[in-house]
């Protein structure tokens, strides 16, 4: 690290470091806030996982007798929006689901069985789910993502920017130091020279 030795240069070092000291609490609390989240989310997406493991299993009935009827639920829902939103963590932009939209065909409602109905609906929640755990699993990614990053501006910080800043200034200080112990005693010795010239004249 090359620095000036210089007393402009120990003043832009120290102004450095207070600024790095008081930015640091805040990376590092963003980093604490980023790790909880990601936790919590993670937690979200088990339970998620562990739902739609229970959907699809409540689910298989549903199509065993819809197959056996010659009805084909696919034909009669259709996914047509997945409607996102955003919220912000530690300011980060995090994408949640805000809802599922889907076309339903029109089927004969005499002709089709009475839980024709139900099938459809169990389909729609299934498939939700499904799209609920996709946007879950994004924004574990986005979150992760800025933990990295935000990770290594605290290491940045921690263990460069701060150890050089001090570092700088300590050697500036001892710099300016010796520089001025140095000027004090060219003074004294051009000081004693002017009293021993002063003193051959008065004794001249």
């Amino acid at each position: 690290m090359k620095i000036k030795l210089t007393k402009g240069e120990l003043k832009k070092q120290r102004d450095a470091l207070k600024q790095y000291a008081r930015y640091l609490p805040t990376l590092q609390l963003k980093k604490q806030q980023l790790q909880i989240e990601i936790i919590r989310q993670n937690s979200l997406l088990a339970e998620k996982l562990l739902a739609l493991e229970l959907k699809r299993k409540a689910f298989e009935p549903w199509a065993g007798v819809l197959a056996d009827q010659g009805v084909k639920i696919g034909s009669l829902v259709k996914l047509l929006r997945v409607n996102r939103d955003t919220k912000n963590i530690a300011g980060v932009d995090v994408p949640v689901l805000s809802s599922v939209d889907f076309e339903v065909l029109e089927y004969d409602l005499f002709l089709a069985p009475l839980w024709v109905d139900a099938a459809v609906e169990a389909c729609k929640t299934l498939v939700s789910l499904q799209q609920e755990i996709i946007v879950v699993q994004r924004g574990v990614q986005v979150l992760r993502q800025e933990l990295r990053v935000t990770t290594q501006r605290v290491n940045l910080f921690e263990k460069v920017k701060i150890p050089e800043a001090e570092e700088a200034i300590r050697l500036i200080k001892i710099y300016i130091g010796d520089q001025m112990a140095n000027a004090v005693g060219r003074s004294k010795i051009a000081k004693r020279k002017i009293e021993e010239a002063e003193l051959e004249e008065a004794l001249v």
